[in-house]
């Protein structure tokens, strides 16, 4: 395919890379001036999208995708393919569809999970929202970029099933986090604790493969001093969009909420800005009851 890739970061780039690698005629552009093997630059995002069979955006938010959006939808042609895999507000990843859709065009909002290491390595998952059409045409994609691929509904439904498990993550972070705290105050060895929580009731993903405690259970940021990993700003914004989200929908999600609160106060309070989520630990342990 002749692929069009705007947002060349450190998701963007990797991920394009293995595009070309696999023999896609890649054509990229980045705001930053940006080296990707096997992948041409060119001069706008206009000029990367235009004569494409799919265009792949990765952009920070909302607000650039719909900018984004403005100037690539003209210079594409009908009938190729818009994948957009950031994180974004689920009414941005909708408007966008729309203006897209009423271009002719094959609209797919795929956000991510796995992180820089699963941009590097091809092993990432993409949750998708889109026609079966749309979703049919990017799906050879996603299985060089990534490991798997859920079509989960129509167009926003991608954004919808990250944001809410990613809501699920910062809270079971937190959860796990408190838990050792707890456990280090009252004398609990953090070895036989995750011994015994990583095998009964308290499993989780974050206890058992992202262990937040340093030397316990497999190797994780806790054990390169709380480098990301999964930045804790990176958290702090996905919570943000599931509470944008959780207004807009008019659902309770109390403890989404707590989490957000936690990680605000963390990243523009706390020194958490550029740390790992799971230094939410170190965080605890500092504070006694108040």
């Amino acid at each position: 395919m002749k692929i069009g890739f705007i947002g060349l970061g450190n998701m963007g780039g990797p991920m394009a890379a293995n595009l070309a690698k696999a023999g896609h005629e890649v054509t990229g552009f980045d705001m930053a001036p940006v080296e990707i093997d096997g992948v041409a630059l060119a001069a706008s995002g206009a000029e990367a999208a235009a004569g494409k069979d799919v265009v792949v955006t990765m952009l920070p938010n909302g607000q650039i995708l719909r900018a984004v959006a403005n100037e690539i939808v003209p210079a594409m042609d009908k009938g190729a393919a818009f994948v957009d895999c950031s994180t974004v507000d689920v009414e941005s990843a909708r408007a966008v569809a729309e203006q897209a859709t009423a271009a002719g065009l094959l609209p797919v909002d795929a956000p991510v999970s796995g992180g820089v290491g699963g941009a590097s390595g091809g092993t990432l998952t993409f949750m998708a929202g889109g026609s079966a059409d749309a979703f049919a045409k990017a799906d050879p994609l996603f299985d060089i970029m990534g490991q798997k691929a859920v079509h989960c509904g129509d167009s926003g439904a991608g954004q919808a099933a990250k944001i809410c498990n990613n809501m699920i993550l910062g809270i079971t972070m937190i959860g796990t986090c408190e838990a050792f705290a707890l456990a280090d105050k009252l004398g609990l060895d953090r070895q036989k604790m995750f011994d015994v929580v990583s095998t009964s009731s308290g499993y989780s993903w974050t206890m058992n493969a992202y262990c937040p405690a340093p030397g316990v259970g497999p190797a994780s940021p806790a054990d390169n001093d709380y480098q990301p990993g999964f930045a804790a700003e990176l958290m702090l914004k996905d919570l943000r969009l599931s509470q944008q989200a959780a207004e807009a929908a008019d659902a309770d999600t109390p403890m989404g909420q707590a989490a957000t609160d936690l990680y605000k106060q963390f990243v523009e309070n706390e020194g958490g800005l550029g740390m790992d989520f799971s230094a939410m630990l170190p965080r605890f342990e500092k504070r006694g009851r108040s």
